[in-house]
Formats: structure tokens, C-alpha cells, sequence
């Protein structure tokens, strides 16, 4: 089948656990791609799309200024992804964390005006809500995050409000916690959590289990961001959307992977301090855009039984390549 010629798009981050499933679907859609990365978790993400003249992989740093211009030189389209990310990995660093979530961020937005790209996807967090009781939190209540890495997040989506201007259509997204398999797979999101544990240890360990947690399948967040390249201006522009599939709390979850990696499987639950809940509506992003995940969490756990059965992920309980907290600590960014 002929390719359809889209253009380039600069993925930040495009070599994380988001990206990593990302970047074929945009390959695949005709997309040049252009990933800009420090690629520490794992070099060889791409490795099945090496020989694709449509993928160019640039191994760098967000905070470096020329590197930034020079990736977005004939860009159609930024989707921004790099970050550290979720409130543990901040919190090793504070001041890299700033530096990397927030202080480059309106160079980047800068350069991406300045390059003429004609649209920028902002992926933010549904975090920036905070602790909600609402029953349905959509994206018109007010902000309370509750820690640094959330506080930038929402401080990002100022500065990109700030600088919205006509020449280029701008969209936040704030995405649900992401789960299940990808080649630069993270074990330290809830639903992988709970299924690597039940999966290996046959014990799953639930800490309060009160707590919402929403979540959606990582499959769904790689095509919202490629139906977000395609989507007319008029239904995004200067927008924020909540993406999100399910809404569960922790114990239920702990229950769906139980049910699905096998009745031997024991919860234990502990008590926590950890307040953090979050749930979110996902209404608005299906009723303008007509969003409607595809995959469950049930999915996502499947996925990752499949994976571990089939021996695509060696050493999950130690290697630091799937935990960010331990990855960070070992090569020290600064």
C-alpha cells in the first residue's frame, strides 16, 4: 500500500513508555518522525523501525536550546511528552525536576513558534486536580495539586495558555494514569504494579485501597495523540482535554488482576498515609472529539501476562530499566 505523506512531527519523550508505543502508529499513519531523548531507560526501543527512512532519533536534552531548534527545523507538529515523570521520580531531584518540567518548557513553545510548527500537544496530568469529591471531576474545576510534579504540570498549562497565538493550535491533554504493555515498559504505574506482583510473587500488596485511581490502556493514549494531529482546529484549539478510560479504586483493581492472573493469587491489604486519590470525567474529550477508549484494564493485564509468559520482560522484579525511581538514581541526571 502506497505510504500517505503527513509531514514531521517532534515527539518528546517519544523514546518513553508513551512514545514508545506512539511513534510506530504515527509511522504508520505517514508521519515523518523525529524523537528527541536522552534514552535512558532503553536504547534500543526502536529497534524494529531502524532501517525506516521516516524515523530520525536524536539523543539529547529538552533544557538544550539549540538541539530544541534544531529538532523542530520543518516541524508540522510537536507532541510533547518529556518529563520526569510522577510525583517519586520528582521528588529525588526537585531542582532537575523543575528544570526539566517546567524552566525549558516556554523555550520549547518558544522555539516551536519560531519554527512555524502548526500544532503543539501539551501532555499535562490528571493529577493537577488534587484530592476531589466530586463526583464527576471534568476539566472546568479548579486545580489543587498536591505536590511538585503536578504544580509544574498545571503551571505548564499556564504558560502555554500565555503564549497561544494564531499562528499555532494548541491542546492539553490530561491523561489518566497509563497502563499496560509497551517496549519501554514501565512497572511502577498501579495497574503494571499490581500485575507484575501478582504475576510473579502470586501476592499483591494494597496499600488502603480506597483510593481512585483512573486509568487508561496505553494503546487508547497513543491514538488520542495521533487523532489529535488530524482533529480540526476549531475543536481544539487553546483547549484542555481529560483522557481517561476507567475509574476504579486500588482494591478493585487488585481484584481485576487477581481474577485474570489467577485465583491463587493472594491481596494483602495494609494500612497508608498516601492520600492521593484522583478520578476524573472523561465526557467532554468524547462529546467534542468523540474519544472513546478502546481497551480495558483487563486488557492491559492480559498484555503484560502475555508479555511475562513469553519472555519479553527479562528481570521484571529488578531491573532498573522499568522503575523510574531506580534508573534515575543510578545514572544521577543532573
Amino acid at each position: 500500500m502506497e505510504r500517505r505523506e503527513r509531514g514531521t512531527v517532534l515527539v518528546t519523550g517519544g523514546a518513553g513508555y508513551v512514545g514508545s508505543a506512539l511513534v510506530p502508529k504515527l509511522l504508520a499513519q505517514g508521519w515523518d518522525v523525529r524523537v528527541l531523548d536522552l534514552y535512558l531507560y532503553r536504547r534500543d526501543v526502536f529497534a524494529p523501525w531502524s532501517d525506516n527512512v521516516h524515523l530520525t532519533e536524536i539523543v539529547g536534552d529538552i533544557r538544550n536550546v539549540n538541539l530544541v531548534q534544531r529538532a523542530m527545523k520543518d516541524c508540522q507538529a510537536v507532541i510533547h511528552l518529556a518529563c520526569i515523570s510522577n510525583d517519586p521520580s520528582f521528588e529525588l531531584d526537585p531542582d532537575l525536576g523543575r528544570s526539566i518540567n517546567y524552566d525549558a518548557f516556554a523555550g520549547l513553545v518558544d522555539a516551536a513558534n519560531e519554527a512555524g510548527v502548526e500544532r503543539f500537544v501539551y501532555a499535562s496530568s490528571s493529577s493537577v486536580y488534587g484530592i476531589k469529591t466530586d463526583a464527576n471531576v471534568t476539566e472546568d474545576l479548579s486545580l489543587c495539586p498536591l505536590t511538585d510534579y503536578s504544580k509544574y504540570k498545571a503551571l505548564c498549562e499556564e504558560v502555554l495558555e500565555q503564549m497561544h497565538n494564531p499562528r499555532m493550535t494548541t491542546v492539553t491533554i490530561r491523561p489518566a494514569t497509563v497502563c499496560g504493555y509497551a517496549r519501554r515498559l514501565r512497572l511502577d504505574v498501579i495497574v503494571n504494579i499490581l500485575t507484575n506482583h501478582a504475576y510473579h510473587n502470586r501476592t499483591i500488596r494494597v496499600l488502603g485501597g480506597r483510593q481512585m485511581r483512573p486509568n487508561i490502556h496505553i494503546q487508547d493514549m497513543a491514538d488520542l495523540y495521533v487523532q489529535l494531529l488530524d482533529a480540526p482546529r476549531e475543536l481544539i484549539d487553546g483547549k484542555i482535554f481529560n483522557a481517561g478510560g476507567e475509574n476504579y479504586r486500588v482494591d478493585e483493581l487488585a481484584e481485576i488482576v487477581q481474577t485474570i492472573i489467577g485465583s491463587d493469587v493472594k491481596i494483602l491489604s495494609e494500612a497508608t498515609d498516601d492520600n492521593r486519590s484522583y478520578h476524573i470525567s472523561s465526557e467532554k474529550i468524547q462529546r467534542e472529539l468523540g474519544f472513546v477508549p478502546r481497551y480495558s484494564i483487563e486488557d492491559a493485564v492480559r498484555s503484560l501476562q502475555e508479555a511475562f509468559s513469553t519472555g519479553q520482560v527479562a528481570d521484571a522484579m529488578t531491573d532498573p530499566q522499568y522503575y523510574n525511581i531506580r534508573l534515575m538514581q543510578r545514572v544521577a541526571l543532573q
